[in-house]
């Protein structure tokens, strides 16, 4: 089924006042509405920021002028340079991105930027990008909010630069929101979480956000998968696939509620490459821990035909599921990695920082951390997606990050030389910005 759901200006800026509040914590939320729309070069906050006074909806009340006191113009599009095995690229997309997102797409902001290979062949193999809460022009009524938008590339020079080709549009260079949830009372967002094709299809792991709560904290209404047959130009959402996580939803056909489903408001999938999808499941907000199920390929999108780790094999009962990857876990990305000969979760830990642990097998056990990305450095910092190609490039690891600072997605490439750690050495690495091996040196604007 398809659906379109509608949304006040009211209720997306209730929205932006407590989702941006949120990012004074540590870690900022996982998306944001409104991020960029903060005005130009004179200081002043813009089209947001022009509309003073309280503002209320069912996620919470505030001043949004005064609740955004970091920020004092637009974003300007500064690459992070940085010392050390890790290293910014470029941005992929809003200001300064060679990618032209703002004139090619109406994207002036947005975050994530989830990555998979999506299993085609010939001029139709390439991987897709998922992205989050996505603003474009800031001068119109509701700054052109869409709560995900979806990009395509094909580039197989990614060690060097990362190219978007193509993205699903509703307007001449406007990216349309692809998955906009049920429209029930309080879906005030949908976003994706995980990616992954089989068969030729494409399958999105998306959450619907109820509420944004304390620093770090969010409460959904359920997550469930949408698929495209047509390489992610239209997307449908199953019922049959809906984790519901709060009871009384108004969806026809979702199954009900059960225990194991607060565990899988975010995801992130795995290929086995042995007929199985594996997928990781992660509470909402930022401080749950990971647990993992897998389901034959074909029987995705059936929701008993899933098992879960219980720590010795595969239970059929999810109350058997025990956790794979210790708490905090959040946005969590996992793949092979030929160089290190390991699969590796990428994700953003409790300080902010991105880091990875390195498996022999999906379900671990899982090595000590190894910080990528410390939020010592970027402090804004969240959001760890690894390309899906990267295996390709020898020694080197090519993900993408959002910084909320800018709020948009930042291409990165680490050094993996001598970072190859056993599975069973559980002894987390020193951060790399606490030991003076990587510092930021500067922002470097971009040319003109």
């Amino acid at each position: 089924m398809r659906v379109r759901s509608k949304r006040s200006l009211s209720a997306l800026l209730s929205i932006g006042v407590v989702t941006i509040a949120a990012t004074i914590a540590s870690a900022p939320a996982a998306s944001a509405v409104g991020g960029p729309c903060w005005g130009g070069g004179t200081g002043s906050l813009g089209s947001l920021g022009s509309m003073t006074g309280s503002l209320s909806g069912s996620a919470g009340t505030g001043s949004l002028a005064n609740s955004l006191p970091w920020i004092t113009g637009a974003p300007n599009g500064a690459l992070p340079v940085l010392t050390g095995r890790t290293k910014a690229i470029e941005m992929v997309t809003g200001p300064g991105s060679p990618n032209d997102t703002i004139n090619r797409f109406n994207v002036s902001g947005t975050d994530l930027g989830i990555m998979w290979d999506n299993g085609l062949s010939g001029v139709d193999h390439n991987v897709l990008m998922a992205f989050g809460d996505t603003v474009g022009d800031c001068e119109i009524e509701g700054d052109d909010w869409r709560s995900n938008v979806l990009f395509r590339s094909s580039n197989t020079d990614f060690q060097d630069r990362l190219r978007i080709d193509s993205s699903p549009k509703d307007l001449p260079n406007h990216s349309k929101e692809i998955i906009p949830g049920f429209g029930i009372p309080f879906e005030f967002t949908t976003i994706p979480t995980a990616g992954i094709a089989y068969g030729g299809v494409q399958y999105i792991r998306f959450m619907s956000v109820r509420t944004w709560d304390e620093p770090g904290s969010w409460t959904t209404n359920y997550s469930a998968l949408a698929y495209s047959t047509d390489n992610g130009e239209n997307w449908d959402i199953d019922p049959a696939t809906v984790r519901a996580n709060t009871p009384g939803l108004d969806i026809p056909g979702i199954p009900a509620v059960s225990s194991i489903n607060e565990n899988f408001q975010q995801s992130a999938f795995l290929d086995g490459g042995d007929g199985y999808i594996y997928e990781y499941g992660t509470p909402s907000g930022r401080f749950g821990k990971a647990v993992l199920a897998r389901v034959p390929g074909l029987e995705i999108r059936n929701p008993l035909a899933y098992t879960y780790w219980d720590g010795s094999g595969w239970s059929v009962n999810s109350d058997d599921a025990v956790q794979v990857i210790k708490a905090p876990v959040s946005e969590l990305a996992v793949q092979w990695n030929d160089y290190l000969d390991k699969y590796v979760a990428m994700y953003t830990s409790a300080d902010g920082s991105l880091v990875i642990r390195q498996a022999d097998h999906p379900e671990g056990p899982w090595s000590g951390t190894q910080t990528l990305l410390s939020g010592y450095t970027l402090p804004s910092l969240y959001g760890g997606f690894m390309h899906p190609w990267t295996s390709r490039t020898g020694n080197t690891l090519e993900f993408v990050a959002t910084t909320w600072d800018r709020y948009n997605v930042i291409y990165m490439q680490t050094d993996l030389t001598g970072m190859k750690m056993a599975s069973s050495d559980s002894r987390d690495r020193p951060d790399p910005a606490t030991t003076g091996e990587a510092e930021l040196l500067e922002m470097r604007m971009p040319a003109e």
